[in-house]
């Protein structure tokens, strides 16, 4: 995520490059063969190029809306699993206890050491889901290029070893477990599940406090299935091809219905080529905005910054279970932060 308060200019137009230098070059040569060369055929009346203008701009707005909704969808999963991390914590901390009437036996540390569990095992899963969803799916972003930007602001996922990072927080039986699963943080929301119905058993929560924990595991569950559904769902390709097809078609007739504009306007009509790379250059990027937003997990400048949150989530955690020795919170790297 860019966390500077805008883009600035020069950084702007080298990442869209392409887009200017590409427009450029075919105005150019569409001018001169119509100036030079004179093949004044090549000029077209500009009302009809003015419906395409207008069919282009609206699939643009719906792609860019489309894709907009997917990234703050993803946010707002995000946001949800804050919430309910933190009152999974303080309910466990607070409801994990041994002052009910009938509770079983367990010693101060014993109890000490359950919360302290049932934390850990919930930072392991914030961790193992952020791990997940950075693995690149094949309609995402690949290549040399994007390996490079990858690679220049590397996501922490990348630097890390899952079943290291997972290890400072679980047992080794459980870690061995949990990694030869299809579905690791699935499956450690699974194991808090049964860790609790082992505790009840016990009466060491009564029937609300298991109830309420068991809620809570149930929201995380559905907070992690929407996450993967956005990771595992493609924007839909027609979508996304189509509109490109659209913008790139639009931008390559766009000289040819300027010549005459600015011919009959007594202006110089090599004017045809900036103006035309300008109105492509508008049309293009908006078109690769709404490209790079559709996939707010692979680990690219404009991702929902799932690392950084997962590292505040769990310094504030573990802040309530009365743990001090915390991680060091996860900064921007340059102005972008994941």
């Amino acid at each position: 995520m860019h966390i500077g308060r805008r883009y600035q200019l020069l950084p702007t137009l080298y990442w869209s490059r392409s887009l200017i230098v590409g427009p450029a070059l075919w105005a150019t040569l569409i001018t001169a063969l119509y100036q030079v060369a004179g093949w004044k055929w090549l000029a077209i009346p500009w009302l009809p190029l003015s419906a395409v203008a207008v069919a282009v701009a609206f699939y643009l707005g719906f792609k860019n809306n489309s894709s907009y909704d997917r990234m703050w969808e993803a946010r707002k999963i995000w946001g949800a699993i804050v919430n309910a991390s933190r009152s999974w914590t303080f309910t466990a901390r607070d409801m994990v206890s041994a002052t009910f009437p009938d509770h079983g036996e367990a010693t101060a540390q014993e109890l000490h050491d359950t919360r302290q569990t049932l934390v850990l095992r919930h930072v392991a899963w914030l961790d193992a889901l952020r791990h997940q969803l950075r693995r690149l799916q094949t309609w995402e972003h690949q290549g040399s290029h994007f390996d490079a930007i990858r690679q220049q602001h590397t996501p922490p996922e990348y630097d890390e070893d899952m079943r290291e990072v997972l290890g400072g927080h679980l047992t080794s039986e459980e870690l061995d477990e949990v990694m030869s699963k299809i579905n690791p943080a699935a499956h450690l929301l699974a194991n808090q599940s049964r860790h609790l119905a082992s505790l009840r058993a016990r009466r060491l929560i009564d029937g609300f406090s298991h109830a309420e924990l068991q809620r809570l595991l149930v929201e995380l569950m559905a907070q992690q299935g929407k996450a993967e559904r956005i990771k595992n769902f493609p924007f839909p390709r027609q979508y996304a091809t189509v509109n490109f097809f659209f913008s790139v078609a639009f931008c390559a007739l766009l000289p040819c219905g300027l010549l005459r504009a600015f011919e009959a306007a007594s202006m110089f009509v090599w004017a045809t080529i900036p103006f035309s790379v300008l109105v492509s250059w508008v049309f293009l990027t908006m078109d690769r905005i709404g490209d790079w937003s559709e996939n707010p997990f692979e680990g690219l400048a404009n991702d929902v910054p799932i690392s950084s949150m997962a590292r505040g989530i769990e310094r504030d955690i573990r802040q309530m279970v009365g743990q001090e020795d915390l991680p060091p919170a996860r900064g921007p790297k340059g102005e972008i932060l994941f």
